[in-house]
């Protein structure tokens, strides 16, 4: 497991190895925010009904990563209510956020906030996210999102508002640029989203890259939304890399055989979270030997079955993908659980009590299910929830301190494996 923390004002520079001092970017202390102090006993309500509404991507380019969102999502409101801790129980709906090209969340959005809600699971897109979180800091309402990773929510201005289960792509970007120098490539190209995810995610693969003395010889970006990609082709083509990196969303399927036409080889093709899909016959050339990165520890197959029962009893079909659906599960669970502390379903009163059941208050009973850590709250204990995507432990800024990144590789069948956990 890699430990990625983050606290004062730091630049990535060189290789980085993932500590408190070297995982920094910009960190200011206008971020996620919590009580760092661990509450008193509290006397939760005798009937607390917390409103959440999910802003998930069921339509738009990040739509394979709906389903097993929406499923921990599902699996986690069902568990909290079935245990009925407390006088707490969870009203939900969920909703599209969609992408940046089809705006989906300025429907979902107004909805939930005229609907009461405390807090929004979502979106999974940083750069969707972006553009209606400030609308929710000034509403009081909480976004947490399960699959962010720009590092710009670090220091945004949000009023301790913003969480995330899913680690920054300081992370990521490292593991990546890492592996593909460990590979033996010297000589890449980058093609990337030209948005908070594309251009954060760019930059830190780049940098730890050519600390590792490769170079990127050719880089070319596009807009959510295009969808003619030759030129980005026909500039990393030109630079005849010996590895391409792709950080896109599903425009893959469509630039994939672009470049195998253009005489790359998909076995040197170097993926991301973003678009490491089961993609079968979705792409037309052989995926075989590509390898690719995705925030996410190995989940248990207990969780997976449950993952499943509860997602395929709405009438949905059973899962084929897993990613950001624990980080999805654990967001909700440490909702419920600061409100249970606080005792309160108020968005701001429940985001001063989420790194405190997280363990980042640096106190607490270890507890790894919400009804354990429940039990622990009302007891008059404070509760440090560790979840299936691993121990969390929020800092200042409503980043989890802890996390790790799966590496997977594609078969002849065009779906991948996990091979390695850093």
């Amino acid at each position: 497991m890699s430990v990625f923390t983050r606290s004062g004002a730091g630049k990535l520079v060189g290789a980085i190895a993932v500590t408190a001092a070297s995982a920094l970017l910009l960190a200011g202390c206008a971020g996620g925010g919590g009580s760092a102090e661990p509450s008193e006993s509290s006397a939760p309500a005798e009937d607390l009904t917390l409103k959440i509404g999910s802003v998930l991507p069921q339509t738009g380019s990040l739509a394979f990563l709906g389903p097993p969102e929406e499923a921990g999502v599902l699996l986690a409101v069902n568990e909290v209510n079935e245990a009925a801790k407390g006088g707490l129980t969870i009203d939900f709906t969920p909703g599209d956020s969609g992408d940046a090209d089809n705006k989906a969340f300025e429907t979902t959005v107004p909805k939930l906030q005229n609907a009461g809600v405390s807090a929004m699971i979502g979106a999974a897109a940083s750069g969707v996210t972006k553009l209606f979180l400030d609308s929710n800091v000034a509403a009081g309402i909480i976004t947490f999102s399960p699959a962010n990773t720009s590092p710009d929510f670090t220091d945004w201005d949000d009023d301790g508002l913003y969480w995330r289960t899913a680690p920054s792509d300081l992370l990521q970007g490292e593991v990546l640029g890492n592996l593909i120098a460990e590979d033996g490539h010297k000589n890449i190209g980058i093609i990337y989203q030209n948005d908070a995810y594309g251009t954060g995610l760019f930059g830190v693969v780049k940098e730890v890259f050519e600390s590792s003395g490769g170079k990127v010889v050719a880089e070319a970006s596009y807009n959510d939304g295009d969808s003619s990609f030759d030129a980005q082709v026909a500039t990393i083509a030109a630079a005849q890399p010996d590895a391409v990196v792709l950080i896109t969303f599903d425009q893959f399927a469509t630039i994939a055989p672009l470049l195998v036409n253009a005489g790359q080889s998909a076995e040197n093709f170097y993926l991301v979270d973003g678009n490491l899909k089961q993609w079968g016959t979705d792409v037309s050339v052989s995926l075989e030997g590509a390898k690719g990165t995705t925030p996410g520890p190995v989940l248990e197959d207990d969780f997976k079955d449950r993952l499943n029962a509860a997602w395929t009893a709405d009438g949905n079909t059973e899962l084929e993908d897993y990613s950001y659906s624990a980080e999805s599960y654990d967001a909700v669970i440490l909702l419920a659980l600061a409100s249970l502390t606080a005792g309160s379903t108020e968005g701001p009163e429940i985001a001063s009590k989420l790194q405190e059941v997280s363990g980042g208050s640096g106190e607490g009973e270890k507890c790894t299910s919400y009804a354990e850590c429940a039990d622990i709250i009302l007891g008059g204990g404070v509760a440090d929830y560790d979840g299936y995507s691993g121990p969390i432990t929020f800092d200042e800024n409503g980043d989890p301190t802890e996390a790790s990144i799966g590496i997977f590789q594609y078969g002849a069948d065009n779906t991948h494996t996990r091979i390695e956990t850093r």
